[in-house]
């Protein structure tokens, strides 16, 4: 997780000055771009996403910066927000995420592999979810580690899994290979999308293990069409 500031410019120096990271975790490839995953379409997501019913006590900023305008919205079998992407490259140690490369980063997940380490970042699609406050308790929605998400950004449709918490007052947020995989400039510090994302998160689900993706793609295939026919 990561808490955005202002002094941006400093922390950078900051991560300039830090020894080196080397990768001692940085096997595997990451994820590859993909225009589509599964056969239920971003027109057909979006489509049951145009109003809100919110469930959220207030709404939530993008980043530290920015007014509080972002609720959570709520639909049979789901939750739901539209926002931005800030990019999360915590957890593992890799080429791609480390110290120097990410500013913000820390080596741990809120939620862990099957062999209890962190994720990894890079490689797994995951979405950051507010912390728990009086704005939210994810928990209470049948939110949990785990649980599958479609991911939609510029007609593309990407499922993931809830995989790390971040702040209590800020929302928007998706692991690298999320980003990388809609099309999105994954680098932790000058990249993500400013808005047009949608994140729909499946009520009561949980991917096992959580780091497989396959396992995410399958169930979020199934859990989209039910969504689809449910709202």
């Amino acid at each position: 997780m990561r808490t955005r500031t202002l002094t941006l410019a400093a922390a950078s120096g900051a991560a300039l000055l830090a020894t080196a990271v080397l990768p001692t975790n940085a096997s595997g490839a990451a994820a590859p771009k993909s225009p589509q995953e599964g056969t239920v379409s971003a027109s057909a997501l979006l489509a049951k996403v145009t109003s809100c019913s919110q469930i959220s006590n207030g709404k939530y900023k993008t980043d530290d910066e920015t007014s509080a305008t972002i609720p959570v919205c709520g639909k049979n079998g789901a939750v739901f927000w539209k926002a931005d992407m800030d990019i999360d490259c915590d957890g593992q140690v890799t080429a791609n995420c480390n110290g120097d490369t990410d500013p913000w980063f820390q080596d741990d997940t809120a939620f862990h592999q099957s062999d209890g380490r962190p994720l990894r970042a890079d490689s797994l699609p995951y979405v950051v979810v507010p912390s728990s406050s009086s704005i939210w308790k994810y928990s209470s929605a049948g939110i949990k580690g785990g649980g599958v998400v479609a991911v939609i950004y510029n007609n593309k449709v990407e499922y993931a899994v809830v995989g790390d918490t971040g702040p209590t007052q800020i929302i928007g947020e998706a692991s690298y290979a999320t980003a990388n995989a809609l099309g999105i400039d994954p680098d932790p510090e000058t990249g993500g999308a400013d808005s047009g994302v949608t994140y729909i998160l499946f009520k009561n689900s949980q991917v096992s293990p959580i780091e497989s993706h396959s396992a995410a793609v399958s169930l979020g295939q199934s859990l989209a069409q039910q969504f689809i026919q449910n709202n």
